[in-house]
């Protein structure tokens, strides 16, 4: 199977995304990791805390991956991964991933994962900070923001 997508709370692996997006004809490989951030507009975080609807998670991810099999390629390997629950500053919270047989498909690929998980997926997070309080974060495009989360 060329395409992977999961929600889970377990702790993502980088090096399992990339075995899959692997093939002998795949001169290409691009790895994106999304991580927990100590600041955020000027506030200092202490962990996120992501919330998500798994199911319609799952099937965002696959319709997303089938878009960019569809645009760059059958031949295309991609990973799609995010994490749910609470994370501390610098854990990785999504890994997109992408292969090909040449460098252009892998980056365009894996960014348009990226981009287009960020926009349709429906994923929230609740920031933690230092001084004890939490935020949800605005922004998320299903809740009318600009989807920059």
């Amino acid at each position: 199977m060329s395409i992977h997508v999961d929600v889970t709370d377990a702790v993502l692996d980088p090096v399992t995304a990339l075995d899959h997006c692997s093939a002998p004809g795949h001169g290409a490989a691009d790895l994106f990791i999304g991580r927990v951030r100590d600041i955020n507009l000027g506030r200092q975080v202490l962990a996120v805390s992501y919330d998500l609807h798994a199911v319609l998670c799952r099937n965002v991810f696959s319709e997303i991956c089938a878009e960019a099999r569809q645009q760059w390629g059958e031949g295309i390997h991609l990973w799609l991964a995010h994490r749910h629950g609470r994370l501390e500053v610098g854990e990785a919270s999504v890994i997109a991933a992408a292969s090909s047989r040449h460098r252009d498909e892998s980056f365009k690929a894996c960014r348009y994962l990226v981009e287009q998980m960020k926009h349709r997926a429906p994923i929230w997070k609740q920031e933690h900070y230092f001084d004890g309080d939490s935020e949800w974060v605005k922004g998320h495009a299903l809740c009318g923001g600009s989807g920059d989360r």
